[in-house]
């Protein structure tokens, strides 16, 4: 089925199929707010360009409405990225040929005055007086293919500029089939609700929230944005089920005060990716549900299932066709090495890149990027951008983006398996690695500390002292305790950001000395 035809099997059904805030929706209602964008819409719309329809919103029903519209009439919704300002959403509604703009009134300083194309407050008089003449107007007369054009979504830019994805149907409506069956989602007589408080401007909410309440009948419960002390409030107030995340929302969430009660709500799974183990057991245990995460990308073209008994530290198993290249001749590496301690020996031969070698998968390219989908598809495969290595049982480990790798002293390090030392500390919520020049050795390294509990130098070094399967080049030569940590609007670290500050300033890190182990904090 097609996610109009989905839409269209609920246009009956009088269950709840959207909560908002205090207000509920029906599944029939949802589908005649959604018609009612796509009748509205089409009036503003020249048949004679690209139906595209960009949206600078929260998650809010309109854009659950305008989404399902879409659907229904064969547009393109474009989600705009409100972490982006002025000239750079300029272009990115220029070069995705966006006709029209949909912005809540909060949101619409982000855009520049001079827009070349119209801005429709949402919240305002004319999208009003549009959506009441189309109160009660018939369903579009569409026939929509698996194949259509659905979205552009970008990707998070944490390796350069946002790429605009295109997202057919089918990477909507068969994800949202797959993680329904997979994770037994109902709207049998206990109602699944599956709460979405990822940007809807980002695939994963797309996917793995929005798509597998409509392809099962289960209530989308949306919030507005993400909010760590509101998400228990928000699941016991809607009844959720079901919960999606991307990034470090478990790691914010368990950052709050814990409660006698916390295991006493209706959630039972929760389903996303790039949680740490740590968090993955710490999350299900306090708020008694199953986490489950995998690894996944915007172009979704590279899966990596978790199975149970894989190892710590481990990603999980590659589906068939899924290997780690060398960048450069294409073969695949060496299989990892490890010391009895658990430290991998054999860097610069093991790492290399995720790569679908069968082909681009899911992947249906870029919008009018032809130089970053032919990059992407380098010999007819898809290449991934994400660092791993194997073990001889063919487990795959994560080793950080392309332009993780760091170079000290002779020797290849890759900042995903640091990062990982660093979590093991208890007080370390977010570490994140990465590269400062140095003129002697090449590269040094660097680490961005977000802490849950005061720690000091002393304590660091003792740790990493006992730590068998750090080696003393990957000992992070300078250590920043920060606030924050610069992020996209999906919660991933910008490392280049923190890479371009360069080597920190005297007295703003701790710095070992040269050829020991002890931080200097002057």
């Amino acid at each position: 089925m097609t996610v109009r035809e989905q839409l269209l099997a609920r246009s009956s059904d009088g269950r709840p199929g959207l909560l908002f805030e205090d207000r509920r929706w029906s599944w029939s209602e949802v589908v005649q707010e959604s018609a009612a964008r796509a009748n509205a819409l089409d009036e503003v719309l020249a048949s004679d360009r690209p139906p595209h329809v960009a949206v600078l919103m929260d998650n809010v029903p309109e854009f659950a409405f305008v989404l399902g519209g879409a659907a229904l009439a064969g547009q393109v919704v474009v989600g705009l990225n409100s972490t982006r300002r002025g000239a750079a959403l300029a272009g990115d509604v220029a070069r995705t040929d966006c006709q029209v703009v949909l912005v809540e009134p909060h949101l619409r300083d982000l855009l520049p005055d001079d827009l070349s194309v119209p801005v429709i407050d949402v919240d305002g008089a004319a999208w009003r007086d549009l959506l009441e003449r189309q109160a009660g107007a018939p369903l579009p007369d569409h026939r929509s293919s698996p194949d259509d054009l659905l979205m552009l979504i970008f990707t998070s830019g944490t390796s350069g500029d946002p790429k605009a994805v295109r997202v057919t149907d089918q990477k909507v409506s068969g994800p949202g089939v797959l993680l329904g069956e997979r994770f037994g989602l109902s709207a049998g007589e206990e109602q699944d609700i599956a709460y979405v408080s990822m940007p809807m401007f980002h695939s994963n909410a797309i996917m793995a929230g929005w798509a597998p309440a409509l392809a099962t009948g289960s209530a989308v419960a949306l919030a507005r944005r993400f909010s760590a002390s509101g998400f228990l409030v928000d699941v016991r107030r809607h009844g959720a089920t079901y919960a999606n995340y991307v990034g470090k929302p478990l790691t914010y969430v368990l950052a709050t005060p814990e409660q006698p009660d916390d295991a006493d709500n209706p959630l039972r799974l929760v389903f996303g990716n790039e949680a740490n183990e740590a968090d993955i057991a710490a999350f299900a245990e306090r708020f008694g549900c199953e986490v489950v995460d995998s690894y996944s990308s915007t172009e979704n073209a590279v899966i990596v299932q978790r199975r149970p008994g894989m190892p710590a530290g481990s990603l999980g198993m590659p589906l068939e066709g899924i290997k780690v290249l060398d960048s450069e001749t294409a073969s695949e590496t060496a299989d990892a090495v490890f010391d009895g301690d658990g430290a991998l020996l054999n860097a610069d031969e093991a790492i290399g890149e995720l790569v679908n070698t069968a082909g681009r998968g899911a992947f249906a390219g870029y919008y009018k990027d032809d130089d970053a989908e032919a990059d992407r598809m380098r010999g007819g495969m898809y290449w991934s951008g994400d660092l791993a290595y194997r073990d001889a049982d063919g487990w795959v480990y994560f080793a950080g983006r392309t332009g993780d790798w760091l170079r000290v002293d002779g020797e290849n390090l890759a900042a995903a398996p640091i990062e990982r030392v660093l979590l093991r500390h208890p007080a370390v919520a977010e570490a994140a690695v990465y590269a400062v020049p140095d003129p002697k050795v090449g590269d040094q390294v660097a680490a961005a500390l977000l802490l849950r509990s005061p720690v000091g130098p002393d304590e660091l070094e003792s740790f990493l002292s006992a730590q068998a399967d750090l080696s003393r080049k990957a000992w992070p030569r300078f250590v920043r305790i920060v606030e924050a940590l610069p992020r996209t609007a999906t919660n991933k670290v910008l490392k280049r950001t923190l890479a371009a500050e360069g080597v920190p300033a005297p007295g703003t890190a701790w710095v070992r000395a040269e050829r020991g182990t002890s931080y200097d904090v002057s």
